[in-house]
């Protein structure tokens, strides 16, 4: 399209690789003395171009808790603990990473978060523009508490939003199928999508997620260890069969899980939590997991198991109203719990730190967004309305 502005005037292959801003257009005319004429048609071409173009979003994911217990592969909750991606179109690529994981995160298109907006374009099938990330992570890295589908999530939306595009989520879930392809399952991807407990499966032809009621006034206790753990090598201890007794005992507790959750029994939660089919497999990785669960159980915890693959342990209680902070400790048993759990791994030699929190009922969402519009061009409405949420 800038071919139609006189080659005489302009050098087109520098044009094409200045910053897609008002100001610098006025520059590089300024810089070439380009005559009024060339200057209308540039502008006018600018507007056309760039005109409506959403060019930064923020994006908020939630950490999530998956498997729950006996819920492998399938049960994920969202976490009040929130990852940052900020997304904006430029000249040069670049990363910056600030918070958990920065000094181990690539900073090449090959981070998961770049994975997710390119899924996005892809999915859309437009070309992934020059881009800039800038990320703030506050969800343990590595831990099991869903860094990964907090990153790929991220960037799904972030693609989604800078391509202007939307998915059908009733009777499709499309953001749903392209995340849980990347993960290979939708425990954490379908809650750091929906937020809530989240219970999902595969049909045979997509994937389907459903959400499960959470008790009012639920508290996670989350013990994250230091040292992390690859996910990878955690699901390769894991056997390829079961037994049937094990299938038998899961499904059982699977069901006293979800019923617990449904009917707010949280008294239920102490076997309900309970696991055959991965917890005795990666208890070897994990040789604090079973004196941690023991120790939040006595210390006053409804239930307590691993979180997703771990390290970390994850226990639950009840009792918060409003917030914790104004609300007097003798109604709640977290605390007690944590100074178990640290306890406990302090007598084995297993340093890490706790962190209380809640669960978190909606999912990743787009924070602020900006578009480069013409404020007086009055066809432009709906290019001024933007979607602030926080």
């Amino acid at each position: 399209r800038l071919e139609r502005c006189p080659r005489g005037d302009v050098d087109l292959q520098v044009w094409g690789t200045m910053p897609l801003k008002q100001d610098s257009l006025e520059a590089f005319a300024d810089r070439n003395d380009l005559s009024e004429g060339t200057r209308l048609e540039l502008r006018k071409l600018f507007n056309s171009v760039i005109s409506g173009t959403r060019r930064r979003v923020t994006v908020r994911v939630p950490a999530t808790t998956a498997n729950v217990g006996p819920g492998f592969d399938c049960l994920g909750m969202a976490l009040d603990i929130w990852n940052e991606v900020i997304v904006e179109r430029a000249t040069v690529f670049s990363i910056e990473i600030e918070g958990e994981g920065a000094a181990v995160l690539p900073l090449d298109s090959s981070n998961l978060v770049c994975k997710g907006v390119e899924a996005a374009f892809k999915a859309v099938g437009k070309q992934v523009p020059i881009l800039r990330y800038r990320t703030l992570n506050r969800i343990p890295f590595a831990k099991g508490l869903g860094s990964s589908s907090a990153a790929i999530v991220s960037g799904i939306l972030a693609g989604l939003a800078i391509a202007e595009f939307n998915f059908k989520v009733k009777g499709e879930e499309e953001l749903l199928q392209i995340a849980a392809a990347i993960e290979g399952h939708p425990d954490n991807a379908a809650p750091c999508i929906y937020g809530g407990f989240q219970l999902g499966i595969h049909t045979g032809e997509r994937w389907w997620t459903s959400r499960v009621t959470i008790p009012h006034g639920l508290m996670c206790v989350v013990f994250a260890p230091d040292h992390a753990t690859e996910t990878s090598e955690a699901r390769s201890v894991l056997k390829q069969q079961v037994n049937l007794d094990d299938a038998v005992f899961n499904c059982g507790r699977v069901g006293l899980l979800i019923a617990a959750f449904a009917t707010n029994n949280l008294d239920w939660l102490r076997v309900a939590t309970e696991d055959a089919l991965h917890q005795p497999q990666r208890s070897p990785l994990h040789p604090h997991l079973l004196p941690l669960i023991k120790a939040a159980l006595a210390a006053g915890a409804h239930g307590a198991c691993l979180s997703g693959a771990g390290p970390a342990v994850i226990a639950f209680c009840g009792g918060r109203a409003g917030d914790v902070i104004a609300q007097n400790e003798s109604e709640r048993k977290e605390l007690e719990v944590a100074e178990a759990f640290l306890a406990a791994a302090d007598a084995i030699n297993c340093p890490g730190q706790v962190l209380i929190t809640k669960p978190i009922e909606h999912g990743g969402y787009i924070v602020t967004e900006t578009a480069t519009y013409d404020t007086h061009d009055p066809e432009n409405r709906r290019q001024r309305i933007r979607y602030v949420q926080d």
